[in-house]
């Protein structure tokens, strides 16, 4: 397989490729972002960490000199002008895109919506397989991937949800998998007693104050951040495991509700804002754990202390575990909620980020 065929530059027909191939790139390297930047370094160029991180786990085209510079650092200094020539490519589509959208006139209503706040009409809606159980459409602006829930008009349609959908049920979801070995009377016992666990989890210093790290078990070098589906069926940020020096710039935090025995699993990134992970029920994402911008609506866990220090199991608002989808050691596996048992795949150790 030559370089173009293992980094899909040929394929770069719309930008999630297009940043599926950098990532791929990367890949293929073996480097971790550490040894990027130090290569850039020495060509006395700059590639900060937390910089490369926001561009391969982000959904925007990066700005050329910053493509560039990594494209070099990978040891591709030959092929810059064609990443630049395919991203010059693409820019010049989304622009067009962008234009064509802000010039089209608006459809006229269908009738009177006193609830509709001001901004423009939206057009005659798109079959969307890709909605939560109350209709609100899930696909945030490119510039942000962050679900924006309380902002419906700023939603922005995509061509791909007709055809997401149409497959969902050919791809499933790996959420439906039930995880090696079944539930244990242990299991049940300690599920109905979940809540009593959870409220001195704190107290006996399982959970650290701040921003934090979390390790599955089954890959205990990695650790749970932002990045994107595998196989393609789900296009927004979700909970993945990836080397835990590639999750900064974005920080989590274990967050107590007020008034609750639950917490939120909270993000915050410097480009994209402060997001709540929530499962997703219906669509080609079930299962999966998406940041949404509305904490108030995302996912409320259970956080139960388990054997070994500061080891705790997630379980779900609907009595789930967040586990690791199979393979479970293997980096950039998502995170998803499955029926609880007692594999090491749904067992994560917290400790504070450094």
């Amino acid at each position: 397989m030559d370089f173009q065929e293992k980094t899909g530059l040929p394929h770069t027909q719309d930008v999630p490729a297009f940043l599926e191939g950098l990532r791929r790139l990367k890949e293929e390297t073996g480097l971790t972002l550490r040894q990027l930047e130090q290569r850039a370094a020495a060509k006395g160029e700059l590639l900060p960490r937390s910089t490369l991180s926001s561009m391969l786990s982000g959904r925007r085209l990066p700005r050329p000199e910053l493509l560039a510079t990594f494209i070099r650092a990978c040891g591709h200094e030959e092929r810059v002008d064609a990443w630049l020539a395919a991203r010059d490519t693409l820019a010049a589509g989304v622009r067009s895109e962008e234009d064509s959208a802000e010039t089209a006139p608006a459809a006229a209503p269908a009738g009177p919506d006193p609830a509709a706040g001001p901004g423009p009409v939206p057009a005659a809606p798109v079959p969307n397989t890709d909605t939560d159980t109350e209709g609100r459409g899930t696909h945030a602006p490119r510039s942000r991937p962050y679900r924006r829930l309380l902002r419906p008009r700023l939603l922005v349609p995509l061509t791909v949800v007709a055809l997401v959908g149409a497959t969902a049920g050919v791809l499933g979801t790996r959420s439906e998998d039930p995880g090696p070995g079944p539930a244990t009377a242990a299991d049940a016992a300690r599920e109905s007693s979940g809540q009593t666990a959870t409220r001195t989890a704190r107290e006996k210093g399982e959970i650290p104050r701040g921003a934090i790290r979390l390790h599955p078990l089954s890959a205990d070098r990695l650790c749970l951040t932002d990045g994107h589906v595998r196989d393609g069926r789900y296009h927004s940020q979700v909970a993945v495991q990836r080397p835990c020096d590639e999750a900064p710039p974005q920080k989590t935090e274990l967050r107590r509700e007020p008034g609750s025995d639950g917490y939120r699993i909270q993000w915050h990134h410097p480009e994209f804002g402060t997001g709540c992970l929530k499962v997703l029920d219906s669509g080609p994402g079930k299962g999966l754990l998406e940041p949404w911008d509305a904490c108030d609506r995302a996912e409320l866990f259970q956080v139960v202390p388990a054997p070994g220090r500061g080891v705790v199991t997630l379980r779900t608002e609907g009595g789930r575990c967040v586990g690791m989808a199979e393979p479970v050691t293997a980096e950039r596996t998502e995170a998803v909620a499955q029926r609880c048992t007692t594999g090491r795949h749904q067992l994560f150790r917290v400790e504070p980020a450094d």
